[in-house]
Order: structure tokens, then sequence, then C-alpha cells
């Protein structure tokens, strides 16, 4: 063998790839700014609901975060801010004396406390959420009851069917996400805002919880798991090969245990994906900066460099 084909089978590959993934998940990341400003939609919500039912003006108790928020997996450009709401005890009795949908008239309650200090926001009233729409962030409130304390379980309002109350347990959402990441070298929150990106970019018909539980179920069983960036090709290529053959089954919830169904309509993106990914990769490997930064592109949207 010659010095100059030696040299050229031990030419480093892959070079491009965890400067590009890096640079992908920074542009993902909030702002100061929008970080700052959705904290300060938050506060103002709840300081509003604590004045109006619990005689407080602290703009923290009796709420917490839910959602990305929670669970540190938002993505910019920012979504909205998610948070349940505890109301008092006294409440649940007083509605009860309704006639009629109690839920849809205690979700109308809520929203009118919010509307009489943001007059020119809007605001809706659809269970089992309040949706303040405000200029840059949107704020979605649950209002809720506590359940049981020890289990962090709340009931939440179902104006479905007359209404009725369901039982919810989004803490533990929060926890098994956490719990994962330590597990896998901290690879499920960066998968997590990869794959919302991808379901903004693509408009990929699923909810953004099921991504957060198939990236959970697909890291626990990945060879990649406990590597880091130089790896994020392929752990993207062989998310979408195994993401196929989810179509058409289920998934349970943390902490209910709720039978969450995944259908379908979401394959054709899932596999189209999957075949951009297999070119990606296959140019990554022979360090084509620019043509994997096409195919990242047409999966991910142009937070992820096409040069790096």
């Amino acid at each position: 063998m010659s010095l100059q084909v030696a040299a050229a089978e031990e030419a480093p590959k892959w070079i491009f790839v965890t400067k590009r993934f890096k640079s992908f998940l920074n542009n993902l990341e909030l702002t100061d700014v929008q970080r700052n400003d959705g904290e300060t939609k938050f506060k103002g919500v709840v300081k509003t609901l604590n004045q109006a039912y619990w005689n407080s003006n602290s703009d923290t108790d009796h709420a917490f975060y839910i959602g990305s928020w929670a669970k540190l997996t938002r993505i910019r450009p920012p979504r909205d801010v998610d948070l349940y709401f505890l109301l008092p005890l006294e409440v649940h009795k007083r509605f009860e004396q309704y006639n009629g949908n109690k839920q849809s008239a205690l979700l109308q309650d809520v929203k009118g406390k919010l509307l009489a200090t943001n007059p020119t926001s809007e605001i809706k009233g659809d269970g089992p959420v309040v949706l303040a729409a405000f200029t840059s962030f949107s704020v979605e409130v649950v209002p809720a009851f506590l359940y049981d304390d020890t289990e962090r379980s709340y009931y939440v309002c179902d104006t479905k069917n007359g209404g009725s109350y369901k039982k919810t347990m989004p803490l533990h959402e929060v926890d098994a996400i956490t719990a994962a990441d330590a597990r896998n070298s901290n690879n499920v929150r960066r998968l997590i805002r990869m794959l919302k990106a991808w379901q903004a970019w693509c408009s990929v018909p699923i909810k953004s919880f099921y991504l957060e539980l198939l990236a959970i179920e697909f890291l626990d069983q990945c060879e990649w798991r406990n590597t880091d960036y130089f790896y994020y090709d392929w752990i993207s290529r062989d998310f979408f090969k195994w993401l196929i053959t989810k179509a058409n089954t289920h998934l349970w919830a943390p902490g209910t245990y709720e039978l969450l169904w995944l259908g379908e309509a979401w394959k054709s993106r899932a596999e189209s994906a999957y075949a951009r990914a297999v070119k990606a990769c296959d140019c990554e490997r022979a360090n084509e900066e620019g043509n994997a930064g096409d195919e990242w592109q047409k999966i991910y949207g142009l937070d992820i460099p096409k040069w790096t």
C-alpha cells in the first residue's frame, strides 16, 4: 500500500458532526429575553389568580410550571407557557352547586378573573385549559384541585360529555424525563428538543408529549445512548428508523399509566426524515459538509447549520 493511499484511508471522518449539532442545540435554546418574558407572564397570571381566589399578592404561590417549562425541553421560537394553578377547596364546593356543566362554568370564572386585569388580551376557556394570549407568549392555565399530596395528583376540568373531573399527575412526567436524562448521559432532553424542531419544521401531526415519551423509550435501548454530540447523526437516523416501527402502537403516560394511541398520521414524515438522515449520515462520514447540512435542514429546519 502506498503512503498516499494509507494517508487517505486514515484521514479523519465525521469532522463536522459535533460542531453542527452543538450549534443546532444552542440555536434552539431560549434567549435570556425570551426566558425572562415567559417568567414575567407566568408571574403576572399567577398574581392575578392569587388575588382573586386566595386574597394574596404572591406571584408564585399555588402554581407550578408544567409542560416544556417544567421539563426543560422548551425551544425557540417560544411556545406556550403552561402552568397549573391550584384553587381553594371552597371553589370546588361552590361550583358543585351549579346546574349544568360545572367544569365549564369554573373555567369561565377563571377566564373572567384574568380578563378583568388583562382586558386587551385574548382569553379563552376550553377544558381543561384557560388560554391567555399575550403579544409574545401565550399562557395556558390549568385550574386544578389537589387530590393527593403524597402522590402529587390533581383534579382538572374535563368539559366533555356534560363535564367531569379528571385525575392527572403532571409532575410524574417531569420525573420521567429527569431520570431518563440521567441514565442516558443527558441525551434525552437534547433529542426531545431536536424532535420538536422536526415537528415544527415538517408540520408533523404528533403531540410533543408523545415525542418526549418516544425519545425516552428509544434512548433506553439505543446503542449510542451514553455517547455525545459526535453520535447525534446516527442517533437521529436510528431514531427515525425506530419511530416508523411504532406506528399504530401505544405509549403509557407516567404516573397515571393512561394508554396513549400513537396512530400513524405522522408515519410518512418519519419515513421521509429517515431517508434524509441516511443521506446526511453518509455525507457526514465523507466530510461533505454542505451536502450533509442540506439534508439535515430538510429534517430539522434552518436552526441546524449547513456550514459549521
